[in-house]
């Protein structure tokens, strides 16, 4: 007979993948009944309902944890975000003032050198604008830096060939060696502090979107800080790590290996335990829709002429993508215009050409505007593409103007993806939006903008599937369904309580309901 340590009970248990119970057991880290057993300690609920654990399929731990040290820019007006900034100023006396946030289709333009000078003069100010993919600095920082042209990126300048400021896509890089590497110690304590605010939403399980390198990395031994978060006991959930392709470097292997591109000992995805591992390698083929860099096969509705542009070569691009492919890592290219997605389409199906694998399960994040022949083909190779819901009631209004009415039902497509038969995760890409998953679950019912547009409702999903999405959908993207995602005998006890079934509240009370208590591996880590 089975004694437990310990049995919930009195509860509502949403299993996902199987029948509803109304108890269940662990023993150690795992699931050993879904009913009630002998334990040496009863957990009375009062009622509540039990989920598995909300799984952010991509995030950015490190960015976020950062972002809560700086100026909040999430504003509606120039005035506002002006006023913050000179706010951060004068409680930083010395060294950078850093904002981040800041999303121009809110507060009507973007900021300029000029405004930040005038509020901050004197001072090196540099603004994160809220999709990562562009900032804004000012003249002393401007100053500093050699505005040459940069492949798979723009230095943006008025009609007198001035640079405003604001630097776009890989341009973001010339400001690296000014404000990289961080210290590992100060990305532990970011670490730390994303950690804590993940389980007070019922997160147990993330996917960090990119460490190591290009814009997106904070230093070049990053993995050095979770590693030193985690034997600090500060990693508080489960966290797998997107590498940056700027990372992999040529290998000097065998020739037999098939090895042409990684990291040193030929470590690759897959390496690690359920704590900490290693993901795919990140790609970057181009920008982002609201900031007009997304690569499309046609114009942006409200910018003609511009058509975004892609990150690289088109053939490096494809060429980076085989390599890591071969390499034995899985891949997830970030892609949201159609010719970007096109492009990564392209490069899996070369890879899978070259050295066949199966059941590899490589990724396009954000799949923001994808054709219905995309989605047929993405389901033919086995790709799994992670949007983000979020964007909708966030951003959806921006997307709404770049895009114009007729190509909306492209966008973020969700309910599109689950007919075709694809693995369908849910995440925030946070700090980018807000990335509470009860929230994340309620913008794929409602997708509803800001202003209360309904924006390609077809693509609205029942609760019990969002909230499939949000736990074993994002665990499938992993290749972890076998040990997390569902409350299953024999997988990992990792759950959210809550107040409240999704499915029982109407659509727009569902990011009210409350997280009672978070569990890991059979451990209370936050009540």
């Amino acid at each position: 007979m089975i004694i437990a340590d310990r049995l919930l009970t009195n509860c509502r248990v949403i299993t996902v993948d199987g029948p509803d119970a109304s108890a269940l057991a662990i023993l150690g880290d795992r699931i050993v009944a879904l009913e009630e057993v002998p334990a040496r300690e009863v957990i009375d609920l009062g009622g509540a309902v039990v989920v598995p654990g909300f799984h952010d399929a991509h995030n950015h731990m490190a960015w976020f944890g950062l972002s809560l040290a700086e100026a909040d820019l999430r504003v509606s007006t120039m005035d506002d975000l002006l006023a913050a900034v000179k706010r951060q100023a004068e409680a930083t006396p010395s060294g950078w003032v850093v904002g981040s946030g800041y999303d121009e289709n809110k507060v009507g333009r973007h900021p300029t050198r000029d405004d930040l000078d005038r509020v901050a003069p004197g001072r090196d100010v540099w603004l994160k604008h809220v999709s990562g993919h562009m900032c804004v600095v000012s003249s002393p920082v401007l100053d500093r830096l050699a505005l040459d042209d940069v492949s798979g990126g723009r230095v943006v300048t008025d009609t007198a060939g001035r640079p405003t400021g604001l630097l776009q896509e890989q341009a973001q890089n010339l400001v690296n060696p000014l404000v990289l590497p961080y210290p590992v110690r100060e990305l532990a304590d970011a670490i730390d502090r994303a950690g804590r605010h993940y389980l007070r939403e019922g997160i147990t399980s993330v996917v960090e979107a990119g460490i190591g390198g290009g814009w997106i990395g904070k230093s070049p031994v990053e993995l050095a800080a979770y590693q030193t978060a985690r034997e600090q006991g500060r990693l508080h959930v489960r966290t797998e790590l997107m590498v940056a392709a700027d990372a992999l470097h040529p290998l000097a292997g065998h020739a037999d290996d098939g090895l042409p591109l990684g990291l040193d000992l030929g470590i690759r995805t897959g390496f690690g335990d359920d704590w900490l591992r290693l993901g795919p390698v990140k790609v970057f083929t181009d920008g982002s829709l609201i900031g007009h860099t997304a690569a499309m096969c046609h114009d942006f509705a409200d910018t003609p002429g511009n058509a975004g542009y892609l990150q690289g070569d088109r053939d490096e691009l494809i060429a980076t993508i085989v390599a890591a492919h071969r390499g034995g890592w899985r891949v997830a290219a970030h892609a949201i215009g159609d010719a970007a997605i096109d492009l990564v389409l392209d490069a899996y199906s070369e890879a899978q050409e070259v050295t066949p694998r199966k059941d590899v399960r490589h990724r396009i994040e954000h799949f923001g505007v994808a054709r219905p022949d995309q989605v047929s083909r993405a389901a033919a190779l086995g790709v799994v593409p992670v949007p983000q819901a979020r964007f909708v009631p966030e951003i959806g209004d921006g997307m709404r103007r770049a895009l114009g009415p007729g190509r909306i039902a492209d966008a973020y497509r969700l309910r599109t993806l689950l007919d075709a038969g694809l693995v369908l995760p849910g995440s925030s890409d946070r700090p980018v939006t807000i990335g509470a998953p009860l929230l994340g679950i309620q913008a794929m019912v409602e997708r509803v903008t800001a202003s209360g547009f309904p924006f390609a409702v077809d693509e609205q999903l029942t609760a019990r599937e969002a909230l499939r999405a949000y736990t074993l959908g994002s665990a499938c993207a992993s290749h972890q369904e076998d040990r997390t995602g569902s409350l299953r005998v024999g997988k990992l006890a990792d759950l959210a309580v809550l107040s409240d079934d999704p499915a029982d509240v109407a659509p727009e009370a569902i990011g009210r309901i409350e997280v009672l208590r978070t569990m890991i591996g059979g451990v209370w880590r936050w009540n």
